[in-house]
């Protein structure tokens, strides 16, 4: 339920006029490899594995950490839930393995370099560079566990539920009474109040009490420590020798909070991110890539969502969400238009630009000096409108350059898509 939430409202997948849609995300994902590693650090239990990112590396990884083992879990690292039921793109069924120790090798170089598809990669898939070798441990329960944060509590919520190991939102839909909610008060902390509710609800067959309440205190400490977002565990399980452990692990961490958590941070995979968002972020500019044909540079979320609504109103589909700020730069305004006019599916350019602190002479000469220096082939619409509007247009006019003005939002949406066909 909690990643059903988060997916719904802060990295759902949009979908465009049928085209797949892929949002840009607000905070950082590590690979489950890493957020393992990090619980351990915190004396969370979880299996012992070890991340591996070659055929030689899994061999070594057997010999020195599994060398008694008779079969291994073999996962595949990408930054995408569905694994389990995921397909490669070379035909490979499920990117998650229990084999015999002597298949380890050969499923895991089955699975390194290929792209792994998905409900949540969309049908580009994701590359796998490493795959994370785990103990098979005996799980006689499967719970699901979670801690995110709540609009309503204004604070952290644990989430859990005595099933887990599959859908928690089929879950949730099915049986709602299972569903066990305790909101912490963030300036308390949780207490052991707060965490015997969750594990009584959770229903251990045979796990401690007391010692599976320091586990979910030790968790929250992990989740407020390190600024999660969301912790998520699934399953949460206890073993055949009792013991309760962290099957799985998901986190994600506020950006915001980069400055202090440098050595988290340090842990971003940018090879699983959209390289347009990564070169975005780069230079300070709040990006989304969709897949539609117009490229938009706007100022102000607000005006962006309606540009991108105007041009679906005239036929269009926008080929992303672009904010330049309020204070953006020329540079900046250059490097804005790289981004746009590197993505192939880009047929036409529309500049919306509403001068209140941004000022359109700045705007203007980022135009401009973008379109010498990208070599622009693709017609591009500005409408520019507020501070220093004049001196704006008198730039784009003096530039020499094939760039079409609009007098308002709806004409340059109407412009930008007759564009497409070369009738602008």
């Amino acid at each position: 339920m909690v990643r059903g939430l988060v997916n719904k409202l802060v990295s759902r997948s949009l979908n465009v006029a049928g085209k797949w849609q892929q949002q840009q995300l607000r905070r950082l994902n590590i690979h489950e490899y890493q957020g393992a590693e990090l619980m351990s650090k915190y004396g969370i239990n979880v299996p012992k594995g070890v991340a591996a990112g070659s055929v030689e590396e899994v061999r070594k990884a057997i010999q020195d950490v599994f060398p008694k083992e008779n079969e291994l879990v073999v996962k595949s690292q990408i930054l995408a839930g569905g694994r389990g039921l995921g397909t490669f793109k070379s035909g490979l069924k499920g990117g998650v393995h229990i084999v015999k120790t002597d298949q380890v090798e050969e499923i895991a170089g089955k699975m390194l370099g290929q792209i792994l598809v998905t409900k949540q990669t969309g049908p580009q898939g994701k590359v796998v560079s490493k795959v994370y070798l785990c103990e098979k441990m005996s799980l006689v329960n499967e719970m699901y566990f979670a801690i995110t944060l709540d609009r309503t509590s204004a604070g952290p919520i644990i989430v859990a539920c005595s099933k887990g190991g599959t859908s928690i939102e089929d879950l949730a839909e099915k049986f709602p009474d299972m569903i066990i909610k305790v909101p912490i008060d963030v300036f308390q902390g949780i207490s052991d109040e707060d965490a015997a509710k969750v594990v009584d609800g959770l229903a251990l067959k045979g796990a401690d009490r007391n010692a599976s309440i320091e586990q979910v205190k030790k968790l929250y400490k992990l989740f407020c420590e390190c600024d999660c977002t969301l912790l998520e565990i699934n399953p949460l399980a206890e073993t055949s020798d009792n013991q309760l452990i962290a099957a799985d692990a998901k986190l994600n961490f506020d950006d915001n909070a980069a400055f202090r958590q440098k050595h988290i941070f340090a842990l971003r995979d940018p090879t699983q991110e959209d390289p347009r968002e990564v070169a975005a972020a780069k230079a300070d500019l709040n990006y989304i890539g969709l897949d539609g044909e117009i490229g938009c540079m706007v100022n102000g979320a607000g005006l962006a969502m309606a540009t991108m609504d105007i041009i679906k109103l005239h036929g269009g589909t926008p080929a992303n969400f672009l904010d330049v700020g309020g204070n953006a730069s020329e540079n900046q305004v250059v490097e804005a238009f790289k981004i746009l006019t590197a993505d192939d599916k880009v047929k036409a350019i529309l500049v919306n630009i509403f001068g209140g602190i941004m000022k359109c002479d700045v705007i203007a000469s980022g135009i401009v000096n973008a379109a010498k220096e990208v070599s622009l082939k693709v017609p591009v619409v500005v409408r520019l409108e507020g501070t220093n509007v004049d001196q704006g247009k008198r730039i784009l006019k003096e530039s020499g350059m094939a760039l079409t003005t609009a007098d308002d939002l709806d004409d340059a949406a109407e412009k930008a898509v007759k564009a497409l066909s070369g009738s602008c």
